[in-house]
């Protein structure tokens, strides 16, 4: 079935549920920083609960980086109302501190300025800092540093049903979905340049977090202290992200969920020349990394939207992905968007819920090594040149504009946007889509370009703009206290989240080497 008698047979009144019962998360990033712009050195506040067992505040790669995590919902005001109560009860714990508002960092020092996250003594929590650990060998400890927002995107299973009947489908329930979200995510691959494009708001970086890095940026202007590319959209999706010659030879296929275990396995496995020169442990037998292999965890594989299961304990997310198949699938190339509060905002959601249910349930061909490089060359053009209005990308066997491709995708999610508005009884997704539209048309309204343009137009340097940006909001989430019930509701996450992992140190009963080993 093509995407539009999909679309016809997703019509009419009794359907609308199916279409109102989209699940969303938001994961979103954010570092905590000193009142004069330098990275916090302070540990991970006690009031804020475990960073290893709080399911709402934890911490994600540096123990100054914070991760605000909602609950999943089919109402996009629930979520961003949650992502809302976080943002003022943390701000109730971190005294004089500030929480940075864009991807790229605040101003740094070298790696040793930069701590790990700490997640205390159990075997679980010593894995989660050794792994960090071991990223700051292999690709510095600055990385650990950037932000971002992973967006969480699921629909319900009645609407599985629903498609499942329409095409005939004789799979299982489960393995339809699988399939279905491995669809998902193949026509994401193709076509997340958009988003880049629409989306990104890393154009600038200071130049602390490329010092002694090779890098293609330019000084901006008379400004020594940022660098850029003029017409850059994500520069943290680019090489100065979680990118590195060692993954650039590693191809994950995304056919089926057979191959993409398989091959992500095999990274797990593959010795690394450059990994095992670093070494497992230091001289005093402490491990700098959980192996020496391509990769150490299967996290460690930067990808812009990944495959999901929730795990059980004990359990690694390819285990759980096979033994139970897909439940949700994860975007993680949204930056956090400075011009917001909060980084998101509802027409973006509204957008995003557009373009992967689109993705869904478009027809999508499985992906071949050529088709591969493509997208990862287009992806590369649209962080550094997205906004040149004469930008080509490579699609088949030739090339089209970025614009041109994205004024083709743009009528097929028009149709999509009004399918989802007659289930809401809205206007709202066909006025998100109408706001890309008019981004792709004209780059200067991109978050991109007018982040520069406040930079250009307020003669200030990126940290400047951004600093700027993080005490706007700040004061925003300090003008109103959480409400006595949002405190009370924290304060007993927190106070739990402490004691389970109390629990943990106190039941682990094997030695970390053979909790490792058993992993």
């Amino acid at each position: 079935m093509t995407l539009h008698s999909k679309l016809a047979s997703l019509a009419g009144a009794e359907k609308a549920p199916l279409l109102k019962g989209i699940v969303r998360g938001i994961e979103k990033e954010s570092l905590r920083v000193s009142p004069d712009g330098h990275l916090a050195k302070t540990a991970h506040p006690s009031a804020l609960g475990s960073a290893l067992t709080h399911p709402s505040i934890t911490t994600d790669y540096s123990e100054a980086l914070l991760e605000f995590i909602t609950s999943p919902s089919s109402s996009i005001d629930q979520v961003l109302e949650e992502l809302d109560e976080i943002h003022r009860f943390t701000y109730q714990h971190i005294n004089d501190e500030l929480l940075w508002v864009s991807s790229m960092p605040c101003q740094l020092g070298d790696d040793s300025s930069i701590p790990v996250g700490k997640y205390g003594s159990s075997n679980i929590g010593r894995m989660k800092q050794i792994y960090r650990v071991g990223l700051g060998h292999r690709y510095g400890r600055l990385m650990q540093t950037i932000a971002g927002i992973h967006y969480n995107f699921s629909i319900p299973d009645a609407l599985w049903l629903d498609l499942q009947a329409s095409t005939g489908n004789q799979q299982s329930l489960q393995d339809y979905k699988t399939s279905g979200y491995f669809s998902a995510i193949r026509n994401f691959r193709r076509y997340s340049w958009l988003l880049l494009y629409l989306l990104g708001a890393a154009p600038a970086v200071c130049r602390s977090f490329v010092r002694n890095r090779q890098h293609r940026l330019e000084q901006v202007g008379e400004d020594s202290h940022s660098l850029y590319t003029p017409y850059a959209t994500s520069l943290r999706m680019g090489d100065l992200g979680y990118q590195s010659d060692a993954q650039s030879s590693l191809i994950v296929c995304y056919n089926d969920l057979e191959q993409y275990i398989n091959t992500l396995s095999s990274a797990l496995q593959q010795p690394y020349p450059a990994y095992d020169q670093i070494g497992l442990k230091d001289d005093q037998g402490n491990y700098k990394q959980l192996s020496t292999a391509l990769l150490q965890i299967e996290n460690e594989f930067y990808s812009a939207i990944r495959p999901k299961r929730t795990t059980h304990r004990g359990e690694t997310p390819l285990q759980a992905l096979q033994d139970r198949g897909v439940e949700y699938i994860e975007v993680r190339c949204i930056d956090l968007n400075p011009l917001m509060i909060g980084g998101i905002d509802a027409q973006t959601i509204r957008f995003l819920d557009t373009f992967l249910l689109f993705c869904l349930l478009s027809d999508s061909p499985e992906t071949n090594n050529q088709e591969y490089k493509q997208i990862t060359e287009n992806m590369r053009r649209t962080v550094y040149n997205g906004r040149d209005p004469s930008l080509e990308l490579l699609r088949g066997d030739g090339s089209v504009t970025l614009r041109d491709w994205g004024k083709s995708l743009m009528t097929d999610l028009d149709s999509v946007a009004k399918r989802l508005d007659e289930a809401h009884q809205s206007e709202e997704y066909t006025a998100a889509l109408s706001e890309m539209q008019h981004r792709l048309t004209n780059e200067k309204a991109t978050p991109s370009a007018i982040m520069l343009k406040e930079m250009a137009d307020n003669n200030e340097t990126y940290y400047a703009m951004a600093m700027r940006k993080a005490c706007e909001q700040r004061d925003h989430f300090r003008s109103q206290d959480p409400s006595p019930e949002t405190m009370v509701k924290y304060q007993q996450l927190a106070t739990e989240s402490k004691q389970q992992q109390a629990t943990l140190e106190a039941d682990d009963q094997m030695s970390f080497d053979e909790f490792l080993a058993n992993y």
